[in-house]
């Protein structure tokens, strides 16, 4: 997930200057950060095994992944038994995880700033991120959350600020259900993470 960021690592700021209290809103995107800059500090001691088992649980605790892996699906996942439901938003999730696992490797002084946030449409709110890379192109980064039972949660991320997660992994993998099938998209979803946990550290 986010290929735009390839291996680069975070650093989670503190709060903008006057700011006395933590934003609710910010704190799944932050504590997600905080967390990925741990296992990024010390990727280079640690097997993508053991990155994934750092970072699975903060994403879980971050993202709102069911309600992702549902919209990923479009139509599609209304044709869903609730046991194949939770076979694809389990795989989803793995999937999740993976990538970042995957590629969030080789800590070279990057940092992630908290620009702000602001109210969106259809009662979600957006956080602005930015990345900032000394040694390459800095990225913008915006998460769009919904306010869940939990809390906030986050459910999509536009890299430059513009290009949806959501949508691009919803073009793919309803496509894949449509032409393979649920148990083929599994098996897709399955190849993927199988190819992410083999892949060497660029």
């Amino acid at each position: 997930m986010v290929a735009a960021l390839g291996a680069l690592a975070f650093l989670l700021l503190g709060h903008p200057a006057g700011s006395a209290e933590p934003v609710p809103v910010r704190a799944p995107v932050e504590s997600f950060h905080a967390v990925v800059l741990e296992v990024f500090r010390h990727s280079s001691e640690l097997s993508y095994d053991q990155r994934l088992a750092r970072l699975q649980p903060a994403l879980g605790q971050s993202f709102d992944v069911a309600f992702m892996a549902e919209k990923v699906l479009g139509r599609t996942w209304g044709e869903l038994t609730a046991a194949q439901r939770a076979r694809w938003v389990d795989a989803f999730g793995r999937l999740m995880a993976s990538n970042y696992a995957a590629r969030f490797v080789g800590f070279g002084g990057q940092r992630f700033e908290t620009l702000g946030d602001a109210a969106g449409p259809h009662r979600t709110h957006m956080v602005q991120t930015r990345l900032v890379d000394p040694g390459g192109e800095n990225v913008n980064l915006d998460y769009r959350l919904r306010e869940t039972p939990g809390g906030w949660r986050i459910v999509d991320i536009y890299a430059k600020g513009t290009v949806s997660e959501l949508a691009l992994r919803r073009s793919e993998y309803s496509g894949v259900a449509r032409r393979d099938g649920f148990e083929g998209l599994l098996r897709s979803v399955d190849a993927q993470i199988a190819k992410l946990a083999a892949a060497k550290p660029a």
